[in-house]
């Protein structure tokens, strides 16, 4: 019998790791990692290209053709692979990052074999009809208006360009124009340059088997045709920061938003500086929200954030305070970071934060899904899969000290820009 009386003990979390993959080469030459786990007869296939930002000839040519790879092949039509893949129950989406475009296929293990077909001509023959590629830019001219009105969209679209520089795969913003300007060409290269087997890696999760990693083998392999590897060229501002205000007289809640570029996970100062941004302002007990929101009762959120693309990567502050609020609220932003590079943390807080951040892997591990997407974030930025044990050895082992003086070489005013919406 339990004893519901008392609490169970507590334990620290140790030997996390990630369940064995499976490596296969398919027939094209591209990769294919097996995740096989879990109980549901169910699978997920994930198909990532190396075709985002930093590979495009033209500004939005990579989220244009993501986005119109379901809008019609040589043989189906939109409605026809919306229907089909509803009367299987399966899902197909197609997320898009700076860096990849994605395609994510969940299927019952009983029906794999018939939405493949589908997802095959996808992935070998879109069409990208005109009249799709006119709706796509009619609707994105029309959220775009409507963005533009909000604060926090203008100070984030503003601190991006300048971390980067507004010509910068990371930084440039788009405008009614940049949507006017794409052509169905621009797609089409877009596509045949990019989406082949040398800029492209598979990702198969749940209970597969070997005659579907065979079929896998045999759709992929027939819709993804060899082709030369993507190369990035670019070059990123290195202006002086600054403070910038954009004023919006007729709001009275501004957006503040505060940051530096820094860098991608591969760079040495890189898991330090993401237990340091949890202390910060990466979790809901972090200083900025007991200062800002509880204490000042400025804000209902505040939160720092550290972006890792897989060439780059970038630091800021962000929040949205009543225009009376905002000398104090960047004061108080400051002030925090000051006092990482003046004070070490104390050892409760570490405590604290470590067992949030290990709390946060466990939940990473949580099912064949959630691996999959971990195996996926370090293989398509060159990482070794060995790199989340390092993550979960560095959060159990830094110091104060280690700490500080990050927050002294990273956390630095004179480096960091300042956006400031609406006032």
């Amino acid at each position: 019998m339990l004893n519901r009386t008392s609490p169970p003990p507590i334990r620290d979390v140790a030997n996390l790791r990630l369940p064995d993959i499976q490596v296969h080469t398919l027939d094209n030459g591209m990769p294919l990692y097996e995740i096989q786990m879990g109980t549901q007869e169910v699978i997920k296939l994930e198909v990532v290209y190396q075709a985002g930002r930093p590979y495009e000839k033209k500004q939005l040519a990579a989220r244009a053709t993501s986005s119109l790879l379901r809008e019609g092949t040589r043989s189906f039509s939109a409605a026809q692979i919306a229907e089909q893949t509803d009367f299987y129950g399966c899902s197909l989406s197609f997320p898009f990052s700076l860096d990849t475009s994605n395609i994510i296929l969940y299927s019952l293990n009983k029906h794999f074999d018939k939405v493949m077909p589908i997802l095959e001509e996808i992935l070998s023959a879109p069409s990208f009809p005109e009249a799709e590629l006119h709706a796509f830019i009619k609707r994105n001219q029309r959220r775009l208006e409507v963005d533009l009105a909000k604060n926090d969209i203008l100070a984030y679209r503003e601190i991006t360009a300048l971390i980067f520089g507004n010509t910068h795969p990371y930084g440039y913003n788009s405008f009614p124009e940049t949507y006017s300007a794409l052509k169905r060409d621009d797609l089409a290269h877009h596509f045949k340059s990019l989406y082949n087997s040398s800029n492209c890696a598979a990702f198969i999760s749940g209970r597969s088997s070997p005659d579907i990693i065979a079929m896998v083998n045999e759709r992929l392999s027939r819709a993804i045709p060899r082709g030369e590897a993507a190369q990035a060229a670019f070059q990123t501002s290195r202006e002086a920061p600054q403070a910038m205000k954009i004023k919006r007289p007729d709001t009275v809640q501004a957006a503040i938003r505060i940051g530096r570029r820094l860098f991608n996970r591969q760079h040495d100062d890189f898991l330090g500086m993401y237990v340091l941004n949890t202390i910060l302002g990466g979790y809901f007990g972090s200083r900025l929200m007991g200062n800002i929101r509880e204490d000042k009762g400025y804000t209902y959120n505040i939160y720092s954030t550290l972006d890792a693309m897989r060439f780059d990567g970038y630091f800021y502050v962000g929040t949205e305070v009543g225009n009376e609020f905002v000398e104090d609220t960047l004061r108080q932003i400051y002030f925090e970071m000051a006092q990482l590079q003046q004070e070490p943390v104390d050892a409760e807080e570490l405590a604290m934060v470590r067992n949030y951040l290990m709390g946060n892997f466990l939940t990473m591990l949580d099912g064949p899904f959630n691996v999959s997407e971990v195996a996926r974030t370090l293989i398509t930025e060159g990482l070794p899969i060995s790199f989340f044990e390092t993550m979960a050895e560095a959060v159990r082992h830094i110091t104060a000290d280690e700490l500080q003086q990050l927050a002294q070489r990273y956390l630095r005013r004179e480096d960091m820009w300042e956006v400031v919406a609406g006032v």
